[in-house]
């Protein structure tokens, strides 16, 4: 699969499910749409518990064993302060009140207002950031795979409830990961493996703390969470992750 593979399903994914949204009208009835979402939140779950154990365990004499996870610990708790600090959850969340706010005003209010929600509800997310990377850096576009079939779900929900304008989310969906894709890629070259690796593992247990909150309701702050992988890029320098 070549590069880039994730952003080019992410957004096929979107179109067809804002064109079925479109045609059905009306959406899933919310009982229906509550178990579709706990159960790509299991998913979700397994695909960032696989991508974090091959980081955290190690086989030894023909058993498993802790890996060193000091890196790793480190990499999150000084990434949450720094996270948590500059609240980049709480400006996401401002930033969705603000455009929601203007998206309310103008005469085509049904097709702006259906644009921005839906573009805010699959675009901003450490999802959209760590599967991009992840497909660039190691070429594994699983997680953009999963956001896919999110997205084509709630697309298909927003469709059936606001019209077209939804549609038009695939639009900065395709320019946001295919940007930070193509960043990766073009950085790609001057990281050393034990770089990407960490970047990799981080990912995935951010991957994990996001299927916790589809499949549980618990409120990670996952957005909190992305300096770790700047300390994590730095650490693994000097530390395993």
């Amino acid at each position: 699969m070549f590069t880039g593979i994730g952003t080019v399903v992410n957004v096929l994914a979107i179109l067809v499910g804002g064109g079925i949204g479109y045609v059905i009208k009306g959406g899933l009835k919310p009982h229906y749409q509550d178990a579709i979402m706990k159960i790509l939140g299991v998913c979700t779950l397994f695909i960032g518990a696989t991508g974090a154990l091959p980081g955290m365990m190690q086989v030894q004499g023909g058993s498993l064993a802790s890996g060193d996870t000091l890196g790793l610990i480190l990499s999150l708790v000084i990434g949450v302060l720094i996270g948590e600090f500059l609240d980049f959850e709480g400006k996401l969340e401002r930033l969705g009140e603000w455009l929601r706010a203007k998206a309310s005003r103008g005469e085509d209010n049904k097709f702006v207002e259906g644009f921005v929600t839906t573009s805010l509800v699959v675009c901003i997310g450490a999802m959209a950031i760590v599967g991009a990377m992840q497909d660039a850096l190691s070429h594994d576009p699983s997680t953009l795979f999963t956001k896919s079939i999110l997205d084509f779900m709630m697309v298909m929900i927003c469709t059936s409830t606001y019209g077209k304008g939804a549609l038009f989310s695939a639009l900065p969906v395709g320019v946001l990961q295919g940007g930070v894709t193509i960043c990766a890629s073009l950085l790609a070259p001057v990281f050393s493996a034990q770089v990407i690796a960490s970047l990799s593992h981080l990912g995935s247990v951010m991957i994990f703390c996001l299927g916790c909150n589809l499949a549980f309701g618990t409120k990670f702050r996952v957005a909190n969470m992305l300096p770790a992988l700047v300390v994590g890029g730095i650490l693994s320098s000097f530390l395993p992750i």
